[in-house]
């Protein structure tokens, strides 16, 4: 579904700031707010309450620096560096740069990022709680972002698959698509020996409860999950193929057409996301921030 507000439920408007709910299975737009300036603790005490109701947030026409792109993120939690440091913006490690532009014959950021549907840094110990991605640069065609919900899957999942995953663990793994990633882009970057051992496979819930809500939300990726402990591997593979296909139907989808210094903030314990992609020759440059969340339980 794409992001058109519901006109049903209208403004909940204070002061400048408003929330608007997308007619969509997830997301709303923020009006009237200007991060380049200092966000006021009760409209932060909003937007934060508006990220758990929402799951995803945009805010419209942001024209702010890097630096009050990493401030405004650091106000949710600690910031996490991705381990493909060579993409980092030169004197902002927290920032990832995500695009297809070459410079000088090399690539400037990640040009495939977001390939396949998955949640941030579901590959490690503390997995993020959102991130926050700010549009630099965007192609006059496709670059659209994809978000599914993942809670409405858990609540629309079949009992059976229910009783099936109740208690279970999955492994996480960041090299799980990674030799397929760069089968696929030649410009993506072999790991080091360092950076191998930053992303060592974990185990995490199939089902993790929000820590802030309570709410339950599948907790598999096509792009991370690689097998459900315990379970033989042809079991693992069928349920998984079955958890994955139920996570992206298109009622749990939002799609979200990019307008210019669009910035928007999804939460990563609530939502998988997907890069719709665009043709090569178009330029798309975007600043990613990513915030530290909570062990998964």
């Amino acid at each position: 579904m794409s992001a058109v507000p519901s006109s049903n439920r209208g403004w909940r408007a204070q002061h400048n700031l408003a929330i608007l709910p997308f007619d969509a299975p997830l997301g709303a737009e923020i009006i009237g707010l200007d991060l380049s300036r200092e966000v006021t603790s009760h409209d932060f005490s909003r937007l934060h309450r508006a990220h758990l109701d929402h799951h995803l947030l945009v805010f419209r026409d942001q024209r702010i620096t890097p630096d009050q792109q990493i401030a405004f993120s650091r106000r949710f939690g600690p910031l996490q560096i991705h381990i493909l440091n060579q993409f980092q913006l030169a004197g902002h490690p927290e920032i990832l740069i995500i695009s297809n532009i070459k410079q000088d014959g090399k690539p400037i950021g990640l040009g495939d990022a977001g390939h396949f549907w998955h949640s941030d840094l579901s590959y490690v110990r503390t997995p993020s709680l959102g991130s926050m991605l700010h549009a630099q640069e965007l192609p006059e065609e496709g670059g659209d972002t994809l978000f599914a919900n993942m809670h409405l899957a858990w609540d629309t999942l079949a009992p059976h698959l229910r009783a099936a995953v109740a208690g279970l663990k999955a492994e996480h793994s960041y090299l799980a698509q990674y030799a397929e990633l760069q089968r696929r882009n030649p410009w993506r970057p072999n790991l080091t020996e360092e950076q191998i051992a930053q992303v060592k496979p974990v185990l995490q819930p199939v089902v993790r409860t929000h820590p802030e809500t309570g709410l339950k939300a599948l907790f598999v990726s096509e792009h991370f999950t690689t097998r459900i402990d315990g379970l033989p591997e042809d079991e693992s593979r069928d349920l998984l193929a079955q958890l994955f296909a139920h996570s992206v139907k298109p009622e749990h989808v939002y799609r979200h057409h990019w307008q210019a210094h669009d910035m928007i903030f999804w939460d990563n314990r609530s939502l998988m996301h997907l890069a719709a992609g665009c043709p090569d020759h178009l330029r798309r440059k975007l600043y990613r921030t990513t915030i530290e969340g909570d062990l998964p339980y």
